[in-house]
């Protein structure tokens, strides 16, 4: 057994709790400080396995984030390997490279490869890097679903900002209260199994090649409409200066990323979890290196992404529709 697929046993342990993150090298030092804070608040009874699904990790990154495996917290390596899947989803994305295309890589489609390539869990938790436990995760996998697919919480960015608001209303064709945030979910795998959900995405990527502001998470909220149960938002909060008491996960998404801006909200928070991971180092020199130029560079693709989400909000129908027949067979496992 490789080194980097631990072998501790959940022997006189609860049930395990899977939990998945998807990488790339760059996201590496994020993944790094969301896995340490989920050790800091794990229950020292239960079993924990952290699953990260990835484009090829190199050496140095795999060694660094297995040196955060605990007595109860196993960690384990995937690279998703070619496929006809996949190969479907990186001729998608490599159309998509403009300045208001935050989301032109697979490795955001990987979460939904969970399903189909790890048929030994029924239920398993997703979530971001970019994000800090405050809370233990295994409460948030307890959580009952009910008839529901997927638990995730209605998309705060937008609640609040127009364009994404109208965008997700006409483009989307999906009412903007129902529609929620893909970085931290609760998902029922046997019930996406039985939706076909991989094949069912894959086709509507060949079918519409639709150009949208989040596609993964464009396609699963019309893919899943109304098997979407609503988490609290305690799960998936924004980083705020008053952040509520009862917080339990903050999501650093989209904007104010600490690691590129200094005094942003819960940014103590991320750099004490940070803390011991060995990527401190290069976070710190990524701050410092993020100069006014870069800094304009991403204000720059904020702007381009609310433009582009303003301009699609004009279509006279939603660009994708579960509406057109599918070949919705099972196929061989993805190795």
């Amino acid at each position: 057994m490789s080194i980097f697929n631990t072998g501790l046993s959940p022997f006189k342990k609860s049930k395990v709790v899977p939990v998945f993150l998807t990488i790339n090298n760059a996201y590496a030092p994020y993944a790094a400080a969301a896995i340490h804070s989920l050790t800091q608040h794990a229950d020292p009874e239960r079993y924990y396995r952290v699953i990260i699904l990835h484009d090829g990790l190199n050496w140095v990154n795999r060694v660094r984030l297995r040196s955060l495996v605990t007595k109860n917290c196993a960690l384990q390596f995937k690279k998703i390997s070619r496929s006809l899947y996949l190969k479907a989803v990186i001729a998608y994305c490599a159309k998509r490279k403009g300045l208001g295309d935050f989301f032109s890589s697979a490795v955001y489609y990987y979460r939904f490869f969970i399903p189909r390539l790890f048929l030994q869990y029924e239920k398993a938790v997703y979530i971001d890097s970019d994000v800090i436990l405050l809370d233990d995760i295994g409460k948030l996998f307890d959580l009952e679903m009910g008839e529901n697919a997927v638990m995730a919480m209605p998309d705060p960015k937008v609640t609040v900002i127009k364009e994404f608001r109208d965008y997700v209303d006409k483009a989307v064709g999906v009412p903007h209260k129902e529609y929620v945030n893909d970085g931290v979910m609760v998902m029922d795998l046997k019930k996406m199994r039985k939706l076909h959900y991989l094949s069912t995405m894959v086709n509507m990527i060949k079918k519409f090649d639709a150009d949208l502001v989040a596609p993964d998470q464009d396609y699963m909220n019309v893919i899943l409409r109304g098997k979407i149960g609503e988490l609290d938002a305690s799960w998936n909060a924004e980083p705020v200066v008053d952040l509520p008491k009862n917080t339990k996960l903050v999501h650093f998404n989209l904007f104010n990323k600490p690691w590129y801006y200094k005094d942003v909200p819960c940014e103590k928070l991320f750099w004490d979890a940070a803390r011991g991971t060995g990527f401190t180092g290069d976070l710190r020199r990524q701050q410092a290196g993020f100069n006014a130029e870069k800094q304009k560079a991403e204000q720059e693709k904020v702007a381009a992404l609310i433009e582009k989400a303003a301009r699609l909000a004009k279509a006279k129908k939603p660009l994708l529709s579960l509406d057109f027949s599918s070949d919705k067979k099972k196929s061989d496992k993805i190795n």
